[in-house]
């Protein structure tokens, strides 16, 4: 069999269609769809000052990076769901360094993962992960800033919309509705636990649902109590604006993906990784970041499919692996570079495969 094969073509686009048919019905609803409600409230109504206050460039790097690198303990989240709350808080006027520093970690150090890590593929490649996966979000962030921080500016705004809506808190003439300031961090939480109940697995079906739309009913009537108009349309309109933008491209990027898994001579890169080398890290770095790794699915393609579990894959391999993987896929750069550019996404995505090799080698020689 060829890839010019007809037969080939046919059975590669057949992957690419079911990649992308398993990824909406998995993932849309439970993921997707939350994430991008977060999103638009974080760019409609999250207070600038309180985005600048922790993620800004002028703001206390122990506490912007600290905020940013374990941020994704608390978010269950995959490499493309991430994806519209970091182009929300840098819509808001984040740092380069600490938005970059979040996107990593949110799907990098999610909690339940690490613990599924520790409790199949062993309690010291589960903890290698965590320290791992936090000391990387701070470099990459550091690294970042450094580079394009000094070299650019912070240009605020510079990724607004395209219909550019009116925020209440930038109209100088429009008078703030009365409401206690901790209303817009409570309807985020909401937001968040949302996100958090429709991706656990500890509920069942009847619960869940249940669960979910006591949530989403607090949020409507939140919403709707205590937000202007003004405020509700843009909030709507940041959402609709995001989606719009970034989830053709999260489906493109997933079809494209499922045919690469075709062609993935698995076998052959399985005999690979049985060492901690420089070529079998990098590999696993570079392979992790093309394919789409679900939340929590990481644990099993690395035990099984690549042989971890069964002694095939050394340890610095499969470190690379679950960290390049989980925060990095296809879908996820493509549109990694087109919030942020070409120049500024290329140095992320070169951090994060480079750093990665160095972890997963690191770790081999401590283990061997």
């Amino acid at each position: 069999m060829t890839i010019t094969d007809p037969y080939a073509i046919a059975a590669a686009f057949q992957a690419g269609t079911e990649a992308l048919m398993e990824y909406l019905s998995a993932h849309v609803l439970t993921c997707l769809v939350p994430a991008f409600f977060i999103a638009g409230a974080i760019a409609a109504l999250l207070d600038k000052e309180t985005v600048l206050k922790y993620f800004g460039p002028t703001a206390p790097r122990w506490l912007s990076y600290c905020t940013a690198a374990t941020s994704g303990t608390i978010l269950a989240v995959c490499s493309c769901t991430i994806l519209p709350m970091f182009a929300g808080i840098e819509k808001r006027g984040a740092g380069i360094g600490p938005a970059t520093a979040f996107l990593f970690s949110g799907p990098a150090i999610n909690l339940m993962a690490i613990i599924l890590t520790a409790r199949v593929l062993g309690l010291e490649l589960g903890v290698a992960r965590a320290v791992a996966a936090v000391g990387m979000a701070v470099v990459i962030g550091l690294v970042m800033a450094s580079i394009f921080e000094r070299s650019e500016g912070c240009p605020a705004g510079k990724y607004g919309t395209e219909s550019n809506p009116l925020l209440p808190e930038d109209d100088p003439e429009q008078t703030e509705c009365c409401r206690p300031k901790y209303l817009t961090p409570l309807f985020m939480a909401v937001l968040v636990a949302i996100l958090l109940a429709a991706t656990s697995s500890a509920f069942g079906l009847l619960p869940k649902t249940a669960i979910i739309a006591g949530l989403v009913t607090a949020a409507a009537c939140i919403m709707k109590r205590y937000y202007l108009p003004e405020e509700r349309e843009a909030f709507l309109a940041e959402t609709g604006w995001l989606a719009r933008r970034i989830f053709p491209l999260l489906a493109a990027g997933t079809f494209i993906t499922g045919i690469i898994s075709y062609y993935l001579p698995m076998e052959w890169i399985r005999d690979l990784f049985g060492s901690s080398s420089l070529l079998a890290c990098f590999l696993a770095s570079a392979i992790g970041s093309v394919l789409y790794m679900p939340t929590l699915l990481e644990v099993p393609i690395v035990g099984t499919l690549f042989g971890y579990s069964t002694g095939v894959t050394a340890p610095g391999p499969a470190l690379a692996l679950l960290l390049a993987g989980p925060s990095l896929s296809l879908p996820s750069m493509i549109v990694i570079w087109r919030v942020i550019g070409a120049k500024r996404a290329s140095v992320y995505i070169s951090l994060v495969v480079i750093i990665s090799t160095l972890m997963g080698m690191l770790y081999g020689a401590i283990i061997s």
